[in-house]
Formats: C-alpha cells, sequence, structure tokens
C-alpha cells in the first residue's frame, strides 16, 4: 500500500485510540464516583475501568478459572476460547487480568485497521482504499478496536490477515490462521464459505483450473472444531455454547419468535417503555439492514466470495438474535462492506464527510457511555 495512505490510517488510529480512551477514562470516573464512599484511584486504573464493562467480565472468569457450564443458566461457554487463552498468556506477563484484555485489544484493533487498509489497496486504487480506512476507523462501534477488553479486534485481524493471505495466492497460511480466528467467535461457517468461494473465484479468474488443494478453506473451521470437541469431552455436550443462550437474561431461543424479531417490534414500535433503549435496537437493526443492503453492491465490485461472506457473517447473527442488540459490534467482522461503501462513495464526497464526521462523533459517545457503563452493544 502507498506510504500516504498508510500514514493517513496510522495517524488517525493513533488519534481514535487517544480520543475515545479519553472518553471511556472520563465515563469510567464519571461513573466510578457516584459513589462518594470510592478510594481515590490512579489516572491509569480508570483508564482501564474505562474499558472493562459488561462480556469483560466472562472473559475474566475464562482466564482465571476456566469454563462452567450450567444447563438452564448464563455460562462461560458460550464465549470462544483463543481470546481469554490470550488473556491469561498476557497475564503471565506481569499485568492483571483486565489490563491483559486491554492490552491485547490495543494491539489487535489498530493492527486490523491497518491491515484491513492494506486488503482493501490490494482489491482497489489507494485513494479508494484509504476512504474504506476511514470508513471503518470511524465507523461508531469501532470503539470495540480502540481497547474495549472483547475479541472482536482479535478475530478481525486473523480475518482480515487470512483473506489478505488469500489474495496474495498464500493459501495454506490462509486457511491456517482462518482456523486459529473460528477459535475466536462462533462463525466458522462464514468464514470457511467465504474462503472457499473466494479462492475458486481466485482461480478462475486466472485462468487456472480447479484442484483438490483448492478446497483447504473447509479446514477454516478447524478452531471451531477443537472447541466442539473440548465441550464435548468436558462437559458431554459440542453445542453447549448454542443452548446457553436461551438461559434466563440472554433469552436468546432458537424459534418464530426469536426468527421473527417479535420481541424487536414490541420494543421498538408496538409498546416501547425506555425511548433510550428503543432507539438503541432501532440503531442496532438499522445497521444490520445497511449491511445486508450492501451484500449485491459488494458481490459486484468485490466478487461472490466476499458477497458470501458478509451474507453469512451478518446473517448468521441477525437470524439468531431476538431484537438485533450487539450486531452494531458484530459488523465489524463484515469488513468488506466498508470498501463496498467506500467505492459508492468516491463520487459523493458531501456524504463521505458527512459519515466519516458523524461516525467520529458517535464513536466518542459510545466510548464515553462504555465507560460509564451503559450498555451499547
Amino acid at each position: 500500500m502507498a506510504r500516504s495512505a498508510s500514514r493517513t490510517i496510522a495517524l488517525v488510529v493513533l488519534s481514535a485510540v487517544v480520543a475515545c480512551g479519553a472518553a471511556a477514562t472520563a465515563g469510567a470516573w464519571r461513573f466510578f464516583h457516584k459513589d462518594p464512599n470510592n478510594p481515590v484511584v490512579r489516572l491509569d486504573e480508570y483508564f482501564t475501568m474505562g474499558w472493562v464493562a459488561w462480556d469483560s467480565s466472562w472473559y475474566m472468569r475464562i482466564a482465571q478459572e476456566g469454563y462452567q457450564f450450567v444447563p438452564g443458566q448464563q455460562s462461560s461457554v458460550a464465549f470462544f476460547p483463543l481470546y481469554p487463552l490470550l488473556i491469561r498468556a498476557v497475564e503471565s506477563l506481569g499485568p492483571n487480568v483486565y489490563q491483559s484484555g486491554v492490552l491485547i485489544t490495543l494491539l489487535c484493533g489498530p493492527l486490523a485497521l491497518m491491515l484491513f487498509t492494506v486488503w482493501a489497496r490490494k482489491l482497489t486504487d489507494e485513494d479508494t482504499a484509504l476512504k474504506a480506512g476511514l470508513l471503518m476507523a470511524c465507523y461508531p462501534f469501532t470503539l470495540y478496536f480502540y481497547g474495549a477488553m472483547y475479541s472482536d479486534a482479535l478475530f478481525v485481524l486473523l480475518v482480515v490477515a487470512a483473506f489478505l493471505l488469500l489474495e496474495r495466492g498464500h493459501l495454506g497460511p490462509a486457511v491456517l490462521v482462518a482456523a486459529v480466528a473460528t477459535a475466536a467467535r462462533p462463525v466458522a461457517p462464514a468464514v470457511v464459505l467465504g474462503l472457499l468461494v473466494r479462492r475458486l473465484e481466485w482461480k478462475h479468474a486466472r485462468g487456472e483450473k480447479w484442484s483438490a488443494v483448492d478446497f483447504l478453506p473447509v479446514l477454516s473451521g478447524l478452531g471451531f472444531g477443537a472447541y466442539m470437541l473440548y465441550l464435548w469431552h468436558q462437559f458431554g455436550d459440542p453445542v453447549a455454547f448454542v443452548k446457553v443462550q436461551g438461559a434466563p437474561g440472554w433469552e436468546q431461543i432458537p424459534g418464530w419468535h426469536t426468527w421473527l424479531k417479535v420481541s424487536w417490534f414490541e420494543r421498538v414500535v408496538l409498546a416501547p417503555q425506555d425511548k433510550r433503549e428503543a432507539f438503541r435496537l432501532a440503531a442496532h437493526a438499522f445497521f444490520t439492514l445497511l449491511a445486508l443492503a450492501l451484500v449485491w453492491p459488494t458481490r459486484k465490485r468485490l466478487g461472490w466470495g466476499y458477497a458470501a461472506y458478509v451474507l453469512a457473517i451478518v446473517g448468521l447473527p441477525a437470524w439468531s438474535t431476538k431484537d438485533f442488540m450487539g450486531m452494531g459490534r458484530y459488523l465489524l467482522s463484515a469488513f468488506p462492506v466498508f470498501l463496498t461503501a467506500a467505492m459508492l462513495l468516491r463520487e459523493r464526497p458531501l456524504l463521505l464527510r458527512g459519515a466519516l464526521a458523524v461516525g467520529a462523533a458517535s464513536l466518542l459517545v459510545l466510548s464515553w457511555a462504555f465507560g460509564a457503563d451503559y450498555y451499547v452493544s
């Protein structure tokens, strides 16, 4: 990738890390000082607290205590093992468990954005790749790349790396990296499908015949399969991570009530009780539908492989959620849509600038809200 684009994205990402970190720290300070009896803590502790909330506690428990599974109750088996394993490894070097989680995200998130821009430059020109990198860096839920103790940054880094290796013709390394990625999140079918279709498409575009080697991407699900084998050995149930989704508090039970999004319509359209919650759920639904609307344009501009990947990586969680909550964050994994959006906005500079401005402002607000312990995704 040309150095000008690389430097620009690097500066933007560095600025975002600092600005979002400051916003999350301010949010944590406000939350902590709601109780006047809380002790005085150092500024760096506010920073760590700002990026540790909600699902972070599950990763902490897995890293320190291992997995537990109680049928019918919320259990840690819902969270895949790669991220907590890395937390445990970093913690052994000295930082505490929360600092370790934040450090991993601070490393993986910026690297994912930089690598994404390199991947985009492989498929298009420098200017469009730069626009795509800016769109992704300023996407409101990219706060999960800038410090939040969640696994999204790690997963996206690995998946982007896998597709970049595939574009460069390195099939074996691409499959290996993808297999590691599928141990981080339960979306292995999307990764396998995307890599396989893209590999076959890549060979066809070069006028080369397919061979058995080209079907190696089916092995990308080995990380996913290894976790299922662990669950089978440890708890006697290889799909325990699916079953706990229906536990009280999560209540993502497969069935028509979930598939038809009855809960979303009740809480957003028919009988909203909390305007803030209704707005939040509506925003997640909007971004989900926007990503799905970009599947066909992605097919036209980037090919069937990336369209299949986006459809699966967005469609699987969208189908299984009862109210779209969390989808804004999950869409970070649908990285090709940011390049598609940049291509569509090439001739619409005012719209692009507006999207970047609104995204950047929302990014700071959501970072503060996350630090203040509001449920944003």
